[in-house]
This record gives structure tokens, C-alpha cells and sequence, in this order.
């Protein structure tokens, strides 16, 4: 199995062991190197060539600022912003800059290998907290749903959305992911209770402009 390549950049080295050993520890994943400020998350980048990174957006030599350097020199390298914060401002500074992705340090480590497994998908990986804010500036603010889990798409649910937005019906969802029609259904349920929408159609406006999937 081919590992995904993953380089660290993070001013706080007991958090940088700690993602480490976390990457590390899977299967699929593997840490190639670690920065502590921007300027080096630039110069390994360049010398490593790794499949994703992971920046830190307040460490010393700016994290939004490494990311644009990094994106105009490898476009095809998959940036994936961390936060402790969930500001707008600093998500669509991270898209602006060319970042595929937004996870919160609160998030979990099972939510943070998830997030780097997508961007290295090619998708665009939000946090739930940060797709509602696109989803309110397009369509204004919405009531909160106390009920609603604030947690990260599973990886069906992620191919789930991908497939209503490239218009497959639920009957072509379920022969394409092998699974009943009233699973799919169920998978689409949940997918409107995390994203805080109803229908159909505002689950593709969610997947296709707002860049929570990739465009294949």
C-alpha cells in the first residue's frame, strides 16, 4: 500500500509528537517532516515533496502566508489548515490562499486523520461548524438544531454527497455503493442533520459551490 506522504508544520513541538505519532501509527499514512514556523513548512515542502500538509494558521512565519508560497510553487500539493479557532475570517483567508481543507485542533484525532485522508483524496475537507458558515452566508442564518451532531462527515457519508451531487438517484446510490435503498436514505438524513439544510438540492449546492467535495 502506498502511504500518504504527510509534512507537520506547527510551533508547538509537543503537539507536532504528538500528530506524529498519531500519523504515524496508520496504516496508510506516514510523517516525511516537521516545521516549526512558515518559512521552513516552505523550504521542506520544496525539498520533500510530500503529498499533504498540515499547517498550523498562527505559528511564526504565518500559516496562510506558507500556504500561498507553497501553492505557487506545487499546485498539486494538498494543504490542510489547522485551527484552534472556528473564525470565518481565517477559513476564507485558508480557500482564498488555496487550502483544501479546515479542521479544528478541537476536533479529535480521528477527525484530523479523516480531514488529511480527503484532502489527499483530492475533496475539500470543512469542519461542520465551517460549512455552516457558507451555508448562512448564502442562504442567511438559519435556526440552530440543538440536536444536530456538530461532528465531521464519515468516509460513506462523504461518498454519499459525492454521488447526489454528480445526480445519481437514490436507487443508482445504492447499486453504486452497494447498499440497501434505505441505507442511503438513512445516510442522507444524517447528512442534512450535520450540514444544518433540507433536499436535495441543497445538498448538491453544498457539495458543488461551496467545495465541501472536489469536482472530478
Amino acid at each position: 500500500m502506498k502511504k500518504l506522504r504527510v509534512l507537520l508544520a506547527d510551533d508547538h513541538g509537543v503537539l507536532r509528537a504528538g500528530l506524529g505519532s498519531l500519523i504515524d501509527a496508520q496504516p496508510d499514512l506516514m510523517v516525511v517532516g516537521e516545521a516549526g514556523d512558515g518559512d521552513e513548512a516552505i523550504r521542506l515542502a520544496r525539498e520533500l515533496r510530500p503529498d499533504v500538509a498540515l499547517m498550523d494558521i498562527r505559528m511564526p512565519g504565518n500559516g496562510i502566508e506558507a500556504t500561498c508560497r507553497i501553492k505557487s510553487e506545487q499546485p498539486a500539493l494538498r494543504v490542510l489548515i489547522l485551527s484552534q479557532y472556528d473564525d470565518p475570517v481565517y477559513l476564507r483567508q485558508a480557500m482564498a490562499a488555496g487550502a483544501s481543507g479546515f479542521a479544528l485542533k478541537r476536533g479529535g484525532g480521528q477527525e484530523l486523520l479523516q480531514a488529511i485522508r480527503a484532502v489527499g483524496r483530492g475533496e475539500v475537507y470543512l469542519h461542520p461548524s465551517m460549512a455552516k458558515v457558507l451555508v448562512e452566508e448564502s442562504w442567511g442564518p438559519r435556526q440552530p438544531n440543538p440536536s444536530a451532531p456538530q461532528e465531521p462527515l464519515t468516509e460513506r457519508e462523504t461518498q454519499v454527497l459525492r454521488l447526489i451531487a454528480h445526480g445519481y438517484t437514490t436507487a443508482e446510490i445504492a447499486a453504486e455503493l452497494y447498499l440497501s435503498v434505505r441505507t442511503v436514505e438513512a445516510h442522507k438524513t444524517r447528512l442534512m442533520e450535520k450540514l444544518g439544510v433540507r433536499g436535495r438540492r441543497a445538498l448538491v449546492q453544498i457539495a458543488r459551490q461551496h467545495g465541501l467535495l472536489a469536482e472530478d
